[in-house]
């Protein structure tokens, strides 16, 4: 017996597997699934969002900056989807209670908040950078599981996707305390699918390598332009917010019985976070 899933993201049943059904299936209410994506303004928040509307989700888009959000939910109804804005900071406990408080329901949840800041050695580390990192991708991420468990609890399709790093999975010169965070998110990630066990949730940990975006290093690198360009200088094709996006969408819609604990995605251009081929890589004819 297996599953074949189709182009058009469907599922088909060979034999007989418990399927779900597709990700556009609707729940009892007659109402699209909901899926909570934090920090959605931009980057790969924002094309999370717009992948999960197209896919049939009502999207609540969570970030701090109104104005993106507002972007980022005019781009998913131009397109004919649903979506709605909460604003919403993982860091602040008041907020974050606010923002799940008003769903009402939830079925799918993306914890993609977080960031990078500094690239110092240790020794010359940045120990309020440091809490600002741990903060914002440990707490933060568990400020929102928490608060969004009674409401995937009720859902028939309960997924939590967490965006981690392969920054967590090795070290290298200068991350220290970005590695150290995002170990914590995979960690978080990875204890909480065992705590679960039995329940019908789904724990799902994303680990992205290189993703060209418009913010990432820039915030990293403290504004520096010439620094964030020189990140991708070189690189024959790395990531982009789409790709990532396009795994989110594959994992969620699987069958609900099917839990791809860990995906690790890198351009081919990289090997390990510290390993990246700077120069042309012959493509044949894709």
């Amino acid at each position: 017996m297996y599953l074949v899933v189709s182009a058009d993201r469907g599922t088909h049943r060979t034999g007989e597997l418990p399927i779900l059904g597709s990700v556009t299936e609707k729940t009892a209410d007659q109402s699209p699934p909901l899926a909570l994506v934090t920090g959605g303004g931009t980057g790969i928040g924002a094309a999370i969002a717009r992948r999960l509307a197209a896919d049939g989700f009502q999207v609540v888009v969570a970030g701090r900056r109104r104005e993106k959000l507002d972007e980022v939910v005019a781009a998913v109804e131009a397109a004919g989807g649903q979506a709605r804005a909460v604003v919403m900071d993982v860091t602040d406990a008041a907020s974050v209670q606010a923002g799940v408080g008003s769903l009402g329901r939830c079925d799918v949840l993306v914890n993609n908040a977080g960031g990078a800041l500094g690239v110092t050695r240790v020794e010359d580390g940045d120990p309020e950078e440091w809490e600002r990192m741990y903060s914002s991708n440990v707490v933060g991420t568990l400020r929102v599981t928490q608060g969004a468990l009674p409401l995937l609890r009720q859902s028939a399709r309960a997924t939590i996707v967490d965006i981690s790093s392969i920054a967590g999975e090795r070290v290298y010169e200068g991350g220290a305390g970005y590695v150290a965070a995002k170990h914590g998110t995979s960690v978080l990630s990875e204890t909480l699918r065992l705590e679960l066990n039995g329940e019908n949730i789904r724990v799902i940990d994303i680990r992205p390598g290189m993703v060209r975006t418009e913010e990432f290093s820039l915030t990293r690198l403290h504004g520096d332009k010439a620094a964030a360009y020189k990140v991708y200088e070189g690189v024959d094709r790395p990531l982009v917010a789409d790709d990532v996006a396009e795994c989110v969408g594959f994992v969620v819609g699987l069958p609900q019985h099917v839990n791809i604990d860990t995906m690790v995605i890198k351009p081919v251009a990289q090997a390990a976070p510290h390993k990246v081929h700077r120069g042309s890589i012959d493509w044949k004819q894709s």
